[in-house]
């Protein structure tokens, strides 16, 4: 987790502000799931139902 957004969330919890804690937190998280698929592009893709491509 970057040194910004750390800092951004210590803030949000110590001045108890649930909408900023609620907003960093499905950013973080929707950055996380983006770069992993950047990461691993051929997980998602698949040949048919069920089947995945290795």
């Amino acid at each position: 987790m970057p040194q910004w957004l750390c800092n951004q969330l210590m803030r949000a919890f110590q001045n108890k502000n649930r909408r900023q804690i609620r907003l960093l937190n499905d950013s973080w998280y929707f950055y996380r799931t983006r770069r992993s698929q950047e990461e691993w592009p051929d997980t998602q893709s698949t040949d048919g139902p069920g089947k995945r491509k290795l």
